[in-house]
């Protein structure tokens, strides 16, 4: 064990394309924030109105709002990240200088809380502690629990939830571009019928990606966002029938 931990810290690390923000998430995130809010509009507005023009309005300018929205805060949240990992990764390479034997303690009670125990744990403690790139990036790894983000994760972020989310807002708007003054009504169960289809089909590629079952996941995302939506019908409902 110890000659093998030995060969992989004195080994130059293969560069894997893994990513700690994963492009699947920010689609998953962008798409389905983009669909639930504008359906949930579209049910709203058209529940209370049969002025087709209000509906787009509405629609497009929450679609344009959301999807600048969506991928800003995308973006700077994977730079809060990233600076929040820099920040720690320059706190502990300080405390490898100033207080190295606590700091070697520390990665003995992680090996130890791994079962590691006797001459082995005292051999690896002293492998790892004896490379400081390999100490650095085990503390981190291991005892603050952070993983490395690079400096383009937060452009990428922002390309892929901005697009995604301009992608699902589209989606429930499709039916309306075909939709009369007198047939908003089928226009909105088509909304509905297309929207849950793209929001079952987004669960179920998230679990096949994953874990987890693909009719479950499916289902569960279709019913989360089509209640959301639901949620704006009523409230359309409740402000188109008040009197003016």
């Amino acid at each position: 064990m110890v000659r093998i931990l030995n060969r992989i810290i004195r080994r130059k690390p293969l560069r894997e394309p893994h990513s700690s923000h994963p492009p699947l998430a920010d689609f998953i995130l962008g798409s389905q924030d983009g669909l639930v809010n504008v359906l949930g509009i579209l049910l709203g507005i058209s529940a209370a109105t049969s002025n087709l023009k209000i509906i787009y309005v509405g629609a497009l300018a929450a679609l344009g709002a959301e999807s600048i929205s969506m991928g800003a805060v995308a973006y700077t949240s994977t730079i809060a990240k990233r600076r929040q990992y820099l920040k720690e990764e320059a706190r502990e390479k300080m405390e490898m200088q100033t207080v190295p034997a606590q700091e070697v303690e520390e990665v003995r009670n992680i090996l130890k809380s791994w079962d590691y125990q006797g001459s082995e744990l005292e051999a690896m403690t002293r492998q790892i502690s004896s490379n400081r790139k390999a100490m650095l990036e085990f503390m981190m790894s291991f005892e603050l629990k952070l993983t490395p983000v690079e400096s383009d994760e937060g452009r990428r972020s922002f390309g892929i939830v901005f697009a995604s989310t301009i992608f699902g807002s589209i989606v429930p708007l499709i039916p309306f571009f075909f939709v009369t003054s007198t047939t908003i009504l089928a226009g909105t169960i088509a909304s509905i019928v297309i929207s849950g289809v793209l929001l079952f089909v987004v669960g179920a590629y998230e679990a096949r990606s994953t874990v987890g079952s693909l009719w479950w996941s499916g289902l569960q995302m279709m019913l989360i966002g089509l209640s959301a939506g639901f949620a704006g019908y009523l409230i359309g409902r409740a402000i188109g029938s008040v009197p003016v």
